[in-house]
C-alpha cells in the first residue's frame, strides 16, 4: 500500500473592476479505503459554490487529474481576464 498523501491548493481571481471574485480549492488525498481522490470546489468568493470529487485506484491517475486542473488555473487569463492568485 502506498503512503497515504494529502495535499491542497486554494486560487482567487479578484477584480473588481470586472465584478470578478473566484475562488479556487482542489485537494488530493488518500481515503480510508486507500484510493486517491481529487475533490474541487469552486464558485464566487462568499457563496457556497459548487464541487466534484473522484475517486482513482491510482495514485498517478489522481496526480494526472490534479496537474491539468491546475495547469487550467494557469490559463485564466485568456478566458476570463483575471489570473488566479494562490493563497496561503
Amino acid at each position: 500500500m502506498e503512503t497515504p498523501i494529502s495535499q491542497s491548493w486554494h486560487w482567487q481571481a479578484i477584480d473588481p473592476s470586472r465584478n470578478v471574485a473566484r475562488a479556487y480549492h482542489l485537494w488530493i488525498q488518500t481515503d480510508l479505503f486507500g484510493w486517491t481522490t481529487v475533490e474541487r470546489r469552486w464558485g464566487r468568493i462568499g457563496s457556497t459554490g459548487q464541487g466534484v470529487t473522484l475517486s482513482f485506484p491510482d495514485r498517478a491517475q489522481a496526480e494526472i487529474v490534479a496537474r491539468q486542473v491546475r495547469e487550467r488555473r494557469k490559463s485564466a487569463i485568456k478566458r476570463i481576464g483575471v489570473d488566479y492568485q494562490k493563497v496561503g
